[in-house]
């Protein structure tokens, strides 16, 4: 049976291991020399230095703490060795460490004992021994037995932890990746809405006003062919965009935030007939591209409901500068709503039952992306008294106050 700390369980103890094999040589060569100086004449010399170059042998080679038949002829050899000379007992401490070392607990602290015992035997054959150093040999091997075995438990626990901490961090590595695999998830969904699926319903209409305008009108019909292809050239830019993360085509284009919204109301108007009016209050001030992208992406947005649920006979743009934020609003005259306590204005919830507010993106879309940026939404209508859609991000340098 192997122990938890064997070598080839932990590497990083070779060193440890090492140090242990040349002090055990060195007390072995030391007991030796002393045995010569004192015995020489002795018939036992011939044995005594033959096992103890076996000995030597056999600890160096390591094997002793990675086969426990090889550890067994080792502590037999010095077993033999203490009782032909005594002084031999002193190498007893690195064996200690190597039995604990190599056997689990239940099997090396009776060996230990052994060893021990064995030991204070020893002592007690010296000539002149002092009673009293008898007592020395059990209390060095308690404190190395106690010692050995609570730093074992110590490196076990944090072994343990590291794995935990592996695994850990794994889990955590591959909650990342799914959150992020659904973030660009709802981000190209929200794109889809606020771009495709808008400038799909454009020309839907249109193809069908000229499927109705054909025989009676061809010019008016091919003209809605015209503005319908331009949307789609549009829609193919946006989505090339929208897929590498990039601003919008209308804020490319026209490089400034009012210029894009400007360019929407007119589009707007153009390609439904509904006539859309942007104004501007305030003197702009530098805007972090992210809350650009998502005021005119909420402007696309809030004219998209306008156009396929309000009834609206127009509609405005307005964006006004307020000091630390920037607000647009949306604002038609159609049927409008009765706002619910749950819907933007109100405790969150779920959004009012307005188009698009209880179902799909629409305003939850708008919602999102204003989260994201630290700002907020605001939904103020009221049945047949239209519906205005406010949209505010802080900005990062306010105007200075003169």
């Amino acid at each position: 049976m192997r122990h938890p700390l064997s070598r080839a369980a932990d590497p990083d103890a070779g060193w440890l291991s090492a140090v242990m094999r040349l002090v055990f040589v060195l007390l072995l060569g030391t007991s030796l020399t002393r045995y010569l100086t004192h015995h020489l004449a002795s018939p036992l010399t011939p044995w005594v230095i033959a096992l103890s170059l076996a000995l030597a042998a056999g600890h160096l080679s390591g094997l002793s703490e990675r086969r426990p038949a090889w550890l067994a002829a080792v502590l037999g050899s010095w077993a033999v060795l203490v009782l032909m000379a005594p002084s031999f007992a002193w190498c007893a401490v690195p064996l200690v460490y190597t039995v604990l070392r190599a056997f689990p607990p239940r099997a090396a602290i009776p060996l230990v004992t052994v060893l021990t015992a064995l030991v204070m035997v020893a002592q007690a054959r010296l000539p002149g021994a002092d009673p009293t150093l008898v007592l020395l040999p059990p209390a060095v091997a308690a404190l190395a037995t106690a010692v050995f075995l609570y730093m074992q438990r110590q490196g076990a626990r944090q072994r343990k932890l590291i794995v935990d901490l592996i695994r850990a961090r794994r889990e955590l590595a591959a909650v990342e990746r799914r959150q992020g695999a659904l973030s660009e998830r709802e981000r190209l969904s929200v794109e889809i809405h606020d771009t495709l699926a808008q400038g799909l319903s454009s020309q839907q209409m249109l193809l069908q006003a000229a499927e109705l305008a054909w025989e009676q009108d061809a010019a008016a019909a091919r003209g809605h062919v015209r503005t319908a292809a331009a949307i789609t050239a549009r829609n193919l830019a946006e989505a090339r965009r929208f897929v590498h993360d990039l601003a919008p085509a209308d804020l490319a284009e026209q490089g400034t935030l009012e210029a894009a919204l400007a360019a929407l109301a007119e589009r707007e108007a153009a390609e439904s007939g509904l006539p859309v009016r942007f104004q501007l209050d305030g003197s702009p001030v530098p805007m972090p591209a992210a809350a650009q992208s998502a005021l005119l992406r909420i402007a696309q947005g809030a004219l998209a409901n306008v156009r396929e649920h309000a009834r609206a006979r127009r509609a405005s743009i307005t964006l006004s500068y307020l000091g630390d934020q920037a607000v647009l609003d949306v604002a038609d005259d159609g049927r409008g709503f009765t706002p619910s306590p749950g819907g933007p204005g109100g405790p969150a919830g779920r959004d009012p039952a307005v188009p698009g507010g209880g179902r799909g993106h629409g305003l939850p879309a708008m919602r999102a992306r204003l989260r994201q940026l630290g700002g907020t939404l605001t939904v103020e209508s009221a049945p047949g008294e239209g519906t205005v859609v406010s949209a505010a991000v802080p900005l990062e340098s306010p105007p200075e106050v003169r």
